[in-house]
């Protein structure tokens, strides 16, 4: 039998390499609203949401100055960051695009409501929401059938809090 992990397992954290530590901070934390919890210096710093230790790890022990990743090269898609409702992943969407950030993309998953950009370095984020279990599109066995529709982002603007 295959090792399972158990179900309450989750992602902790993130740590990102960046160029910038300064302009990562004020991305992560003045656009997507995560707290600075600490700092090492001018290398690498920490942020969270609520009273976590950190949710993001940023440093430039590597990267500092260098380019951004190429794209067509094993490493990280994006990160994805779960929003507890609609109202506060449209509040978050709003400070990205007030922030002049473009939107790679947005979706309906059915399971899910997701928008998908750039942080300064290039590395992918995806804000989103997951829909209640109970309107999971799923086949006649049980199995979930996601789906990539069309997201409509004037409708969760509205709906910012």
């Amino acid at each position: 039998m295959p090792a399972r992990v158990p179900a309450e397992t989750r992602i902790g954290h993130i740590h990102l390499k960046v160029t910038d530590l300064e302009r990562s901070i004020a991305f992560y934390g003045d656009v997507l609203g995560f707290t600075l919890t600490q700092r090492y210096g001018d290398q690498a710093a920490f942020l969270a949401a609520g009273d976590y230790h950190h949710h993001i790890g940023l440093n430039t022990w590597h990267s500092a100055g260098a380019g951004p990743a190429p794209v067509r090269a094993a490493g990280l898609y994006h990160s994805a960051f779960l929003f507890p409702d609609r109202a506060s992943l449209g509040a978050a969407l709003q400070r990205v695009l007030d922030h002049g950030t473009a939107l790679d993309g947005a979706a309906d998953h059915g399971v899910s409501e997701a928008v998908y950009f750039r942080d300064p370095d290039g590395n992918g984020v995806e804000l989103y929401r997951d829909k209640p279990t109970a309107e999971w599109p799923r086949a006649a066995d049980g199995t979930l059938e996601m789906v990539n529709n069309r997201l409509d982002v004037p409708a969760l603007l509205a709906e910012a809090a």
